[in-house]
């Protein structure tokens, strides 16, 4: 379906929203453009001014299976009646166990613990964590690139952008080491690059800033998600699980992004078939609601009582979307879904990026696609400022795209999108590029 512009946004009603919220409400986030929502269902969002947008966001990851859909929200409706909050710190019920019994099935052999939380940066401290009283050791290593969350112990691991990190520290003991990045490789002379990095960690960070016999954990988004979408050599994760067997480190797979079937199978890291020790979840397992998880072995999950919790935590209305939203996902098989449409919508990159010269690289898995926009291919400048005008060109036409990286315009749709909506989205984009450029 076409997006349908009645009033150039922002309108009037969202003006005034907007106008509010800058007296009242912490202006701590980043906007990419003034859209105030009203409603939304499937792949549609509305503003208070009565414009409908085509969602190329899904939320920020969340909305998986479409926005409001029905069967997530006549759960919630049903739960609500008889219990919203459950205190599943302090009492036990049902409905959180449910669904903990249910995600461990869509985990590796091995995976079959579960803590609650109610965000990817609180699943994320969890497994910082329980990998510290597992090991008896201080030391982390995450890489340049990766977001974790904005908490303190998560935003030691995050290196995307100062600005996270300004006037924030001094951190937690953490060592940042390069991303596998097949378009910016660490050495020009080996553009696969996954030895490079990981002799990186074996040969200078352990001989010169770290023992090894010192770090619980690396943390590592399969694919990078705030960093720029960035997919590494598949042997980048079996390189780090066999550095972490080595070495008797825990490797922590965050899957708060990539996670839920978005880039084909249920965890990214399954491109790799490699295991992790901890699994870190969110954003698009709770249907749109706040919930977090940290999921690792019976063996390794053994804390005390006490010794970690969250009075939210297992939440009955999250829990009973995200038992929702399991059941939506498996039922209408997101994940071939996911594969089918991310190969559609790369096929439509590719054209695009023929097209116009201000696209260095189209790259992507399933439905978690991108492209980066340079000022020049070969010096593969950023063009973070011709970035920023097209999204707003494309809100202003009808489509909704988020930023990453430098200048990445990312594509995370909903999973239910069609092969239309697709096109529709692409033709938007084309005319955003071919108004940028002068073509």
């Amino acid at each position: 379906m076409e997006p349908k512009i009645v009033t150039p946004p922002p309108g009037p009603r969202a003006r005034h929203v907007l106008e509010r919220d800058s007296r009242v409400v912490s202006q701590s986030m980043a906007r990419e453009y003034p859209l105030v929502l009203e409603r939304a269902k499937g792949m549609n969002l509305w503003d208070v001014d009565g414009n409908r947008y085509l969602d190329f966001s899904a939320g920020i990851a969340v909305m998986n299976m479409g926005w409001n859909h029905p069967d997530v929200v006549r759960a919630v409706q049903s739960q609500a009646e008889s219990l919203s909050h459950g205190a599943f710190l302090d009492f036990c019920s049902e409905v959180p166990v449910t669904f903990a019994e249910r995600l461990v099935r869509f985990m590796p052999s091995g995976i079959d613990r579960v803590y609650f939380s109610n965000s990817g940066a609180e699943s994320v401290e969890a497994a910082i964590k329980l990998a510290r009283r597992a090991t008896k050791r201080k030391y982390f290593i995450s890489f340049y690139g990766g977001f974790h969350g904005r908490t303190m112990g998560a935003l030691s691991l995050t290196a995307t952008k100062v600005i996270h990190r300004q006037y924030f520290g001094p951190f937690l003991p953490v060592i940042h080491v390069p991303y596998e990045n097949p378009y910016r490789p660490l050495s020009a002379s080996s553009p696969s690059c996954e030895i490079d990095v990981v002799n990186y960690i074996n040969e200078e960070v352990f001989r010169t800033e770290v023992a090894p016999d010192e770090v619980a954990a690396i943390f590592v988004e399969p694919i990078q998600g705030e960093g720029g979408y960035v997919v590494p050599p598949v042997d980048f994760l079996r390189q780090l699980r066999e550095t972490c067997d080595m070495h008797d480190i825990l490797l922590v797979c965050d899957e708060v992004q990539a996670g839920c079937f978005r880039t084909g199978p249920f965890l990214a890291c399954e491109h790799s078939r490699v295991v992790p020790d901890i699994v870190c979840m969110a954003k698009a397992i709770g249907g749109g609601l706040p919930l977090g998880v940290t999921l690792a072995s019976d063996e390794l999950m053994r804390w005390p009582p006490g010794s970690h919790a969250s009075t939210f935590g297992g939440n009955n209305l999250s829990c009973i979307a995200g038992l929702t939203v399991l059941d939506l996902m498996e039922r209408e098989h997101a994940g071939k879904n996911a594969e089918l449409r991310g190969r559609h919508l790369m096929k439509g990159l590719k054209e695009l990026y023929a097209q116009y010269e201000l696209i260095g690289d189209v790259r992507g898995v399933g439905l978690m696609a991108a492209i980066e926009l340079v000022e020049d291919r070969t010096t593969k400048i950023p063009a973070k400022a011709k970035r920023n005008a097209i999204l707003k060109s494309a809100f202003e036409k009808g489509v909704c795209l988020l930023p990453a990286g430098q200048s990445v315009i990312r594509f995370s749709p909903p999973l239910i999108i069609s092969d239309e909506e697709i096109d529709v989205g692409l033709s938007v984009l084309d005319r955003c590029f071919a108004e940028a450029t002068g073509s």
